[in-house]
């Protein structure tokens, strides 16, 4: 029998438009055509799905007793004994009712797919089972019904439903999904903007992978090797070496240009296991690798360029990083192309960055003009040139000699002469001189095979040799010298103008200074000191240096008065130490501009201290004057009117003393308490509180009734950490700010406490004016009224004591737009730790 095709619609939360989608397609296919029933759909109360199923055939559901409710079950047996062309299923992850054929409907798809029935059904990626434990850091909510990865990817069709967080936001608070009084509710907890927009990125990840699955095993069917650059996959080649850090780097950076970028680190061992390896460098890169994102392997094989590049192919890279090689010339030139060589030849479609580093030379360093202009390898190769060339020379010419032959014979020799002198200089040329002239004497001139000189001409020759000879090497030696001097100077310049520019730059200076001076003069360690502490370093200082023990000492060069620069591998030139003060005197400016930055930011901690003086000042000349002017006239009636009062008015002085000597106190209070929030002497006590008994004294002591506040407590919040006196006087100060904002009479301020994950959040919801994006931050300051009070009383430290008493305890208030207008204040507190009842 033909199996049924499955197509899933997953979607990232509820209200995406799954189910509508679902029942839009089987219209479109029952117009087509093919036979469709609904076999179950929940239309949730939602009018516009319920009118997609009209003119939908359905197969009525069975009832289902259960703890003396009846529930509502797709009925498995009636529809495969209809058995539709095609049956829509929605909710993939439900759990059936105890009593049905199976425990899951996911298993009951499973069963018409197995009766030839195509299904097209829907599912939510927090149902996906892999993606719980994620989904539950994300939204706090532990998913119990799921289905298991295994039945959505082996699904015909796997398509998302997307939307917009916002716009999803939008649908669900003009009611096309949750009934009006779970929408506050829902706005505030699981569809949370950020909750949204991660669970929309969970699901066109999951997808992503998902296809990218089924591309590798239809290239594997196909047998297709090369490479389809369908996503940017950077592969970095790891040897164990010093250079790992920065190839890892650089490929992350690679892989982060592109969306969905992937960085993979391989490492290649031999077969026979005598490859040089570092477990230690590879453990400290494997962990870098997972700290970058990416992911680490290793693969085994002799070849390691084929091995790399066929890694990189079967993993469908579009990039692969290696590292310059460490080998010198004359290593290169004896063992033929190197790894990178290798892989660049065979990689084909893959691009490939060799990438260079310190341990492949140091391409900043300054070239040494002490001692000869020619490298001692120079030398060496001269003298071998003409230990190898005179005698190999010397066996063509006697094959061939005859009388008439010496002439070419000499200019050979002169040839080999000038040669040697071009590549070693001055002594292998001269060596190279003496023994071509013997060799002619010996071979070429009569008497043969003796190495007396019959005739003077011969002696002459001899000596014109050796001076040709000593002419061209000091020739080659004053060229190299000039080439040498020239690319000092070049690289001088480099290395000033990017002094210059680090200077100019600012920020991160003395790092950039230091690490151009260990390039530049090629030393192990630099170190920048200021007054004892260590500001800027690069590279590892030598064992001892510095320390009394074992090792050479480092050079100090005094920065200033109050720094010094060490520096770490031997001791530098009268030219390289002209172009080290140069450096300095850059360090110098550098660290007086640091000194500057920082007495800019002590000015600007003075004039922010200065500006909160000047708004107390002017709050206190402000709310202080009324309550005490009315303090004292009442205190100042009481006294001069003695006896001549009547009883109501003695009562009323009395009261208006009492209430402007609470007001003082209480504005004295804020004052103070203030002053400790940002002193940071806060006195907190923490311990486990029940959420809605602070909230309830909080209403208490506004005198609040049913009329001006909407409670919507969580009886399952478990107590949260706090200190309950500050914690009331956080409500009661953003409670107050809330009802001042209300309209009147037209709605009424919300409070609802709910738990997200680890944490507990209490929302006041008004429905006022609300606040501008970019004004938030200014209701927070200390004395000021934005969003805080009026101008007729207070000083302005609602908000800003309540963020700090709440930031004290351990969480946060933060402020939020309210859905069709207003402000909600979150304050965001820790729950207290659960300790496991002891069964005994």
């Amino acid at each position: 029998m033909r199996r049924g095709r499955l197509r899933v619609l997953l979607g990232a939360a509820p209200g995406v438009g799954k189910t509508y989608e679902m029942l839009q397609e089987g219209r479109r296919l029952r117009e087509a055509g093919t036979d469709v029933v609904i076999a179950v759909v929940e239309t949730h109360g939602r009018a516009a799905t319920a009118a997609q199923t009209e003119g939908l055939p359905q197969v009525p559901r069975r009832q289902v007793a259960h703890r003396g409710v009846a529930l509502d079950e797709m009925d498995l047996d009636a529809v495969i004994e209809r058995a539709p062309q095609l049956a829509l299923v929605d909710e993939l992850a439900h759990t059936n009712a105890p009593g049905s054929r199976n425990e899951k409907r996911w298993q009951d798809v499973e069963a018409l797919l197995a009766a030839g029935i195509d299904v097209i059904t829907t599912v939510n990626v927090q149902h996906i089972a892999s993606l719980g434990g994620v989904v539950e850091q994300v939204t706090g909510i532990t998913q119990r019904e799921t289905v298991p990865d295994a039945v959505v990817r082996a699904a015909d069709q796997v398509e998302v439903i997307d939307l917009a967080p916002q716009s999803l936001r939008d649908r669900l608070a003009a009611g096309f999904v949750y009934p009006a009084e779970r929408i506050d509710a829902a706005l505030s907890n699981y569809f949370r903007l950020g909750n949204l927009t991660a669970l929309r990125e969970l699901a066109l990840l999951w997808l992503a992978d998902e296809v990218d699955s089924a591309l590798n095993t239809y290239r594997a069917e196909q047998g297709i090797t090369g490479t389809w650059q369908t996503r940017e996959r950077v592969v970095v080649a790891l040897t164990g070496g010093p250079e790992g850090d920065t190839l890892l780097h650089r490929g992350a950076r690679i892989a982060a240009r592109s969306a969905g970028g992937e960085l993979l680190a391989v490492h290649v061992n031999s077969q026979d296991g005598l490859r040089a390896d570092t477990p230690g460098a590879l453990a400290e890169q494997r962990v870098l690798v997972e700290r970058l994102g990416g992911t680490y392997h290793q693969v085994v094989g002799s070849d390691v360029p084929r091995a790399l590049v066929e890694f990189a192919q079967s993993v469908n890279a579009t990039q692969l990083v290696l590292g310059a090689s460490r080998r010198g010339r004359l290593q290169a030139a004896l063992t033929g192309p190197g790894i990178g060589a290798t892989v660049i030849r065979a990689s084909g479609d893959i691009d490939v960055h060799i990438v260079t580093h310190a341990a492949a030379g140091g391409r900043a360093a300054l070239p040494r003009l002490a001692g000869t202009a020619l490298s001692v390898r120079r030398r060496v190769l001269g003298f071998a040139l003409a230990l190898v060339g005179g005698p190999l020379l010397t066996w063509l010419l006697v094959a061939g000699r005859s009388p008439e032959s010496i002439t070419g014979d000499v200019l050979a020799y002169q040839l080999l002469v000038v040669l040697v002198a071009l590549l070693g200089g001055l002594w292998p040329a001269v060596f190279a001189a003496i023994m071509s002239g013997l060799t002619l004497d010996y071979f070429f001139v009569d008497p043969l095979y003796t190495v007396t000189v019959a005739d003077p001409l011969h002696a002459w020759a001899l000596i014109l040799y050796v001076v040709i000879a000593l002419l061209v090497s000091v020739v080659v030696d004053r060229a190299a010298r000039a080439a040498r001097t020239a690319r000092r100077r070049a690289a001088e310049s480099e290395l000033l103008a990017a002094v210059a520019g680090s200077v100019l730059r600012g920020q991160g200076s003395l790092p950039a200074l230091v690490t151009r001076t260990r390039e530049a003069f090629s030393l192990a360690g630099v170190r920048l000191i200021v007054d004892g502490e260590t500001v800027a370093s690069d590279g590892e200082p030598l064992p001892g240096g510095g320390d009394g023990d074992s090792g050479p000492a480092p050079v100090e060069v005094p920065v200033g008065d109050h720094a010094v620069l060490e520096l770490h591998g031997g001791p530098l030139d009268a030219s390289e130490r002209r172009l080290l003060q140069v450096i300095v005197t850059q360090l110098e400016a550098a660290l007086t501009q640091r000194r500057l930055e920082e007495s800019a930011k002590d000015a600007e901690v003075l004039a922010q201290a200065d500006q909160v003086r000047s708004a107390l000042l002017s709050a206190v000349s402000h709310d202080l004057r009324r309550p005490l002017a009315a303090s004292v006239a009442a205190i100042g009636g009481l006294r001069s009117g003695g006896a001549h009062l009547s009883n109501a008015d003695r009562a009323e002085l009395l009261e208006t003393a009492d209430e402007s000597l609470a007001t003082l106190t209480r504005l004295v209070t804020d004052l103070l308490d203030v002053s400790r929030v940002q002193a940071g002497v806060l006195a907190v006590s923490l311990s486990p509180v029940d959420a809605a008994d602070v909230v309830l004294a909080s209403i208490d002591e506004l005198g609040l009734g049913p009329d001006r506040v909407d409670l919507a407590l969580d009886d399952d919040l478990p107590p949260i950490v706090a200190d309950p006196v500050l914690l009331q006087r956080v409500l009661v100060n953003v409670l107050s700010n809330a009802l001042r904002h209300e309209p009147d009479g037209a709605t009424r301020v919300r409070l609802t406490t709910s738990r997200l994950g680890a944490t507990a959040q209490i929302r006041i919801v008004d429905h006022g004016p609300g606040l501008p994006p970019e004004r938030r931050d200014d209701a927070f300051a200390p004395f000021q009224r934005l969003g805080d009070t009026d101008n007729s009383t207070g000083l302005g430290l609602g908000l800003a004591l309540s963020r700090g008493f709440a930031e004290g305890m351990g969480g946060t208030l933060t402020p939020e737009d309210t859905p069709g207008g207003g402000l909600t204040m979150v304050v965001t507190l820790p729950v207290a730790e659960q300790k496991p009842e002891v069964t005994r």
